[in-house]
């Protein structure tokens, strides 16, 4: 395990925040060729690798974590790209989102990269962007990794199974009155218009619930409207956040919201997908044989971006991600380590 711990110890050391990762995806492309792992390819900052004895006749597992960071927050008391290992935590910006998950998801690929005969074949992408839904990140390189079954994607659970998680769509709500003077009672108050939609959306209860998450959750986050005191608002402006489940995609969420509000509303995006893998799945059984829990998780990852099922987990634990004094345990990456291989044992092999 000491490679990777070094390897991870590296990453940490040189700054990759999101659009800026070149220098550590120079990194992990030198340690997979390194490692004696063929055609390790690249495109932007992304950098995948299938295993030797690839089948194209065989489905595909893809294996991805990604190795982009936020920038440290004004709280950290260390310096954050200082890999220092102290009572069995290695600190720095990214090492629990998630260094720990990439070196990890290195291991076990490592570990299945020259067997044959495996049911599956398996394809490993360290990419970047993650933290900002970015453009150039797995997204740009999906229609080059073929087609996949299934994937494992890395980040802080404790190695819990996330069978599932939240969609998120930002909408951009427009309603609209007519100008006129307050002092007259003329006009038609967009803001009054507004406070109906804005109603609606605080009360609205979607048909279907998740078992995991419950409802569809929407929250108005934003609203402007009026230019001065005397003037009857013409145009109100809200935004609401939209938490999306496993029942519903983004679209049928859209369509039920255009239905029911006046408001003209615009989505910013519906790219960031809910995902969802039944808990039947082999993948999701190999990890409950170990002893692992089941769970949804609230917050946005890659798999966002899938349009397959995928199964979230990785070392390390979601509320270290993006504190200050950032850390994982060293133990962690080595449990991390043996569980991905065992689970990958279980179905491949």
């Amino acid at each position: 395990m000491d490679k990777y711990i070094a390897l991870l110890r590296q990453l940490i050391a040189t700054p990759s925040y999101s659009r800026e990762e070149n220098l550590t995806a120079d990194l992990l492309a030198a340690f997979l060729a390194g490692e004696g792992m063929e055609e390790v390819r690249r495109v932007h900052n992304n950098v995948w690798v299938y295993n030797r004895y690839f089948d194209p006749a065989k489905p595909t597992i893809l294996l991805n974590s990604h190795h982009d960071t936020v920038k440290p927050n004004g709280a950290y008391t260390r310096d954050p790209f200082s890999p220092d290992i102290e009572d069995g935590k290695l600190y720095g910006l990214g090492s629990n989102d998630a260094g720990a998950s990439v070196v990890s998801l290195i291991a076990a690929f490592g570990h299945f990269y020259r067997t044959e005969g495996m049911k599956y074949n398996l394809c490993l992408a360290l990419t970047a962007e993650e933290e900002v839904s970015g453009q150039n990140g797995i997204e740009s390189i999906l229609p080059q990794l073929g087609e996949l079954s299934f994937a494992i994607v890395g980040e802080p659970t404790g190695m819990h199974l996330a069978i599932a998680e939240r969609g998120l769509m930002v909408l951009d709500c427009v309603a609209h009155g007519r100008a006129g003077h307050a002092a007259r009672n003329e006009g038609e108050n967009a803001i009054y218009k507004a406070m109906k939609d804005i109603e609606w959306f605080r009360t609205y209860r979607f048909p279907q619930e998740s078992e995991l998450f419950g409802n569809v959750r929407m929250s108005v986050t934003i609203v402007s409207a009026g230019t001065q005191h005397n003037v009857v608002p013409a145009e109100c402006r809200f935004t609401v956040d939209v938490r999306v489940t496993d029942r519903y995609t983004n679209e049928e969420v859209l369509e039920i919201v255009k239905k029911h509000v006046e408001s003209d509303v615009f989505p910013r995006s519906t790219r960031l997908k809910p995902s969802y893998i039944d808990p039947t799945h082999p993948i999701v059984a190999a990890g409950l044989a170990l002893g692992r829990n089941t769970y949804g998780s609230p917050t946005t990852s890659d798999q966002a971006l899938l349009s397959i099922p995928s199964l979230k987990m990785g070392p390390g634990d979601s509320a270290r991600s993006h504190s200050a004094d950032e850390f994982v345990y060293v133990d962690e990456i080595g449990d991390g380590i043996r569980q991905y291989v065992a689970m990958l044992e279980t179905v491949c092999l």
